[in-house]
């Protein structure tokens, strides 16, 4: 699959389009991805972070999409869990996920989103099912 191929399946849903998802690299069971910053993320006007849903979403997709990259295709999460670890100020976001197993059923993958200076916003883990579709 190429770059271009990806970034098309990533978009085809309009909210990923909405999030103004980017992918940037993937390969060898990993992914990168570039979320472009909207005005909407905002959670609180005064403080302006980003509200933890869009960086939730953010962890799943970059999870979901580096065993989708392996396998071709989208694939439904199962479980997922986020740990949030500083807030995420207006700017775009940059979402790294890595496959941590590939089962034929059942898979885990891992992702980290982080502000363009490089400090980690979340990160978390899914459980998503990667069983052939019928």
């Amino acid at each position: 699959m190429t770059l271009e191929e990806l970034q098309a399946l990533v978009t085809r849903a309009p909210y990923h389009q909405w999030l103004g998802l980017k992918v940037v690299s993937f390969g060898e069971g990993e992914i990168e991805i570039r979320a472009t910053w909207r005005e909407e993320w905002v959670v609180n006007p005064d403080r302006r972070y980003t509200h933890g849903g869009i960086l939730a979403a953010l962890v799943d997709l970059a999870a979901d999409w580096a065993l989708g990259a392996a396998l071709g295709r989208g694939i439904p999460t199962v479980d997922m869990r986020v740990d949030y670890h500083r807030p995420a100020m207006p700017g775009d976001l940059i979402c790294k996920g890595k496959i941590v197993r590939q089962g034929g059923m059942f898979s885990v993958a891992e992702a980290s989103i982080f502000d363009l200076d490089g400090k980690l916003c979340a990160s978390g883990r899914g459980v998503y099912l990667t069983a052939s579709p019928k």
